[in-house]
């Protein structure tokens, strides 16, 4: 029986995972806002500390929009602080576990990685404290965490880092969005998005048969290739400073 942590395993993609894979008898930990605040550095410390020592796969789902700037009590930008610092925490901080697998141990994060050109790091200003907009932050995630995987991965050989863009889905994210967003979106998921119970099959799928290599990018289960600027090593090193120091400073 494996052990499986979903970040953000209560609803959505996460939920449906986390029910199929019960299913199929694993015990599986899914992480909501009642286990933790993911949005703070001191929660999600804690967090890990009471999580098992053995895991065998980790998987980040957990995510918050918002079309305002939200600042978190620990002067955060909501987004940036729960789908990239978070997850940088999560996957550095159950690192030791996830070694002690007895099979191969994954870590699966759900991003929008597959080559969407638009996102870029803002260096001067990862908080987006000017001109922030939902797009702006958005897409400044999905590069990081494109870059979150090189970076684990440039120091890792046993534990597969496998970044995962489902595209469209119906998870009722829109839900977080304001009116008239909120309906635009909602209309756009029911009527083109996949399920979340058939986004889930492949995510079950990886997690079962991991993918030989270090690192893989997959956009909806088609490779995306790493030689992509987005994938560069040295930016990677940078950001991955960037998180340590302020997290430490938090």
């Amino acid at each position: 029986m494996r052990t499986v942590v979903i970040a953000g395993g209560t609803r959505g993609i996460g939920g449906a995972l986390a029910a199929r894979l019960r299913q199929a008898g694993d015990q599986v930990l899914a992480l909501g806002s009642e286990d933790a605040d993911l949005t703070s550095v001191r929660q999600t410390t804690e967090l890990i500390s009471r999580l098992p020592d053995r895991i065998d796969a980790l998987v980040l789902a957990a995510g918050r929009f918002d079309q305002r700037r939200v600042v978190t009590a620990e002067g955060l930008e909501q987004t940036f602080a729960i789908g990239v610092l978070s997850r940088y925490l999560l996957t550095e901080g159950l690192r030791p576990a996830l070694a002690k697998a007895a099979s191969t141990p994954v870590v699966l994060n759900l991003s929008g990685t597959g080559g969407i050109r638009a996102g870029r790091i803002h260096w001067d200003d990862l908080q987006l404290r000017h001109g922030y907009t939902m797009f702006k932050a958005t897409m400044q995630g999905a590069r990081a965490n494109d870059l979150l995987g090189v970076a684990f991965a440039a120091r890792e050989s046993r534990i597969r880092y496998v970044l995962y863009n489902p595209l469209l889905v119906n998870s009722g994210m829109h839900r977080q969005l304001r009116q008239p967003l909120r309906t635009l979106v909602g209309a756009a998921a029911a009527t083109f998005g996949t399920t979340v119970d058939n986004a889930a099959e492949p995510l079950a799928g990886l997690l079962a048969d991991p993918p030989d290599a270090p690192l893989t990018a997959l956009r909806r289960g088609k490779p995306v290739s790493l030689d992509r600027s987005e994938f560069d090593p040295g930016t990677a090193e940078r950001l991955e400073a960037v998180l340590t120091d302020l997290a430490a400073r938090v």
